[in-house]
């Protein structure tokens, strides 16, 4: 029973584009879809009902986690039309379920709007290229679409290394190896001294959590590789900061001078709400140039963001300004534009002055192009 009323469930997420399902007790299941979550009309749930719907499509080895640790995480496909990221959990005893869905086609940059600076980025021989944003603004998303693009385009080896696997690539003009951490290899530290070995031009490190798999994506950055990382964290100057941090005072000068060499762009996303119904992200883009690698290696990372603001000629772009474009053609309400902006006070000034016709049409907006279609 519990089968066949998951599938149905899926059929609504996938039908309905919808971007998550969660199930828990003492409620109907809900679907988050255009950023709000929406109660389906059907009965509500008790303990039995979910814990028989984790069974039906839970694996042994994470039911067994689930038990010994409270949660536990997994991909699994919907036969071709989609696959799922499942992330079991305990609440008040009870299970609880959310089930992100990962659709099966890729976006191409065009679709997703992502800064055209990107394409010759990541074709660039070595470097590290990081792509940051809170928990759901569409990293992995963004990612897959650039890893797919380098599998149309070159024939390179890519290893991806991810925590579980969420897009699957198939073989194109790239051989591409995906290892899930947890299945294929115990961690990430461990999966990136391995690849170091299989003669990969590129690789993909899901998550940079800790100290050591930073280290070794830096340093696989400086070797000749093309790396790509994600971090939760939102805008380039907080990036850039938040890696330093991880390590000890006495590494960060030398840390500074790596990843000045090392890193060539970071791309910063929040996803938001669009009018009338779905999703559209606004993008910050820095492009690592000479002058900024100086910023980072003098600790001078303050800078940073008044850099991006006189970089557009090198496609540069800071997320607030991307906030205030989407907000000015219409495209997303005022107060969601200002709660994913890294300076609230500022955006909501100048839209306040740009109602009012007060805004100097400056050509910092002229030559864009319609980077959010």
């Amino acid at each position: 029973m519990a089968f066949l009323q998951i599938d149905k469930l899926l059929e609504t997420v996938v039908k309905e584009k919808c971007s998550d399902l969660h199930i828990t007790t003492g409620q109907p299941p809900v679907v988050r879809t255009g950023g709000r979550m929406v109660r389906l009309e059907t009965k509500s749930m008790n303990a039995e009902d979910t814990a028989s719907l984790m069974k039906s499509i839970t694996p042994e080895r994470n039911q067994q986690e689930l038990q010994e640790m409270g949660g536990t995480d997994f991909g699994f496909a919907f036969g071709d039309k989609a696959r799922f990221r499942v992330a079991v959990f305990k609440q008040r005893g009870n299970i609880g379920m959310v089930l992100r869905r990962i659709p099966n086609e890729f976006l191409t940059f065009e679709q997703l709007g992502l800064p055209p600076v990107i394409s010759e980025l990541i074709t660039r021989p070595r470097g590290l290229f990081l792509v940051t944003g809170p928990t759901g603004s569409g990293k992995t998303t963004s990612l897959a679409s650039m890893i797919n693009y380098l599998n149309d385009n070159h024939d390179h080896h890519i290893i991806t290394l991810e925590d579980p696997i969420e897009y699957y690539h198939e073989h194109k003009k790239s051989t591409i190896n995906q290892r899930e951490v947890g299945v294929d290899v115990p961690s990430f530290p461990e999966a990136l001294r391995r690849a170091l070995r299989m003669d990969p031009d590129c690789i993909l490190v899901g998550e940079m959590r800790d100290l050591e798999t930073i280290e070794a994506a830096i340093t696989a950055a400086e070797t000749g590789h093309i790396v790509f990382g994600t971090l939760h964290t939102t805008g380039a100057q907080g990036t850039v900061d938040r890696i330093i941090d991880v390590f000890p005072t006495q590494q960060q000068e030398q840390i500074r001078t790596q990843l000045s060499v090392a890193i060539i762009g970071i791309l910063s996303q929040a996803l938001l709400p669009r009018k009338p119904k779905g999703l559209v992200a606004a993008y910050e883009m820095l492009v690592v140039t000479p002058a900024i690698a100086n910023l980072i290696r003098e600790a001078k990372t303050y800078r940073i963001n008044s850099s991006i603001q006189t970089g557009r000629k090198y496609g540069m772009q800071l997320l607030d300004d991307a906030l205030f474009d989407l907000w000015r053609k219409g495209l997303c309400d005022e107060r969601d534009c200002i709660v994913r902006s890294n300076q609230p006070g500022e955006l909501k000034s100048k839209i306040q002055l740009a109602k009012k016709g007060l805004l100097e049409d400056d050509d910092d907006f002229e030559d864009d192009d319609d980077w959010e279609d």
